[in-house]
């Protein structure tokens, strides 16, 4: 089974080499983007939060980082990987937010986000489950990491609302439902 995690694609895509767009940088070292930049030659990452970027610029400089919130931000281009983690349920339409992702994702690129929404089925229940276990051993192995985004428990959408949207909204689309939250 291919991996997609944003860093994976960006290996399997012959449009790797391109550019790439990180959406909500997180902290520690600039997460996505620097990861991004490790595999893309012209990396942009966007986050709200001015002190965030301004660490981040300090770790990785050779990322474009853009203060300003991905929603409305006048991008005059797209880009050949648009990736989120963690972000998505911070964005408050879930329809609108994938719209503007894959407005901003150009032809023949991917879209790649590794979302958290709210369980509701059983199986949901069941994916939480297992993912507090990793995130418990994650944090034992690796250290445990306080990151600087607002926590939003539980998130507004349910699992199941955020796959039918992002069918609506995007055809074709691909849909997995993964542990650790995601």
């Amino acid at each position: 089974m291919e991996s997609q995690h944003p860093i994976s694609q960006c290996r399997t895509r012959r449009s790797a080499g391109r550019c790439a767009f990180g959406v909500g940088r997180g902290d520690r070292d600039g997460l996505l983007a620097a990861d991004l930049r490790a595999v893309v030659e012209d990396v942009v990452a966007i986050d709200v939060d001015e002190d965030v970027l301004e660490s981040a610029q300090r770790e990785a400089d050779d990322v474009e980082w853009v203060n300003g919130d991905v929603m409305d931000y006048p991008f005059a281009r797209t880009f050949d990987v648009v990736a989120s983690i963690a972000t998505f349920h911070h964005l408050p339409d879930p329809r609108a937010a994938f719209g503007r992702l894959a407005e901003l994702t150009a032809p023949g690129g991917v879209l790649v986000i590794v979302g958290l929404a709210r369980p509701s089925t059983p199986l949901d229940y069941g994916y939480a489950a297992v993912g507090a276990v990793q995130h418990r051993w994650s944090s034992w192995r690796y250290g445990y990491w306080e990151h600087s985004a607002p926590i939003l428990l539980p998130p507004p959408q349910t699992y199941a609302q955020v796959a039918e949207t992002a069918r609506e909204v995007l055809p074709g689309a691909q849909w997995r439902r993964l542990p650790l939250f995601r």
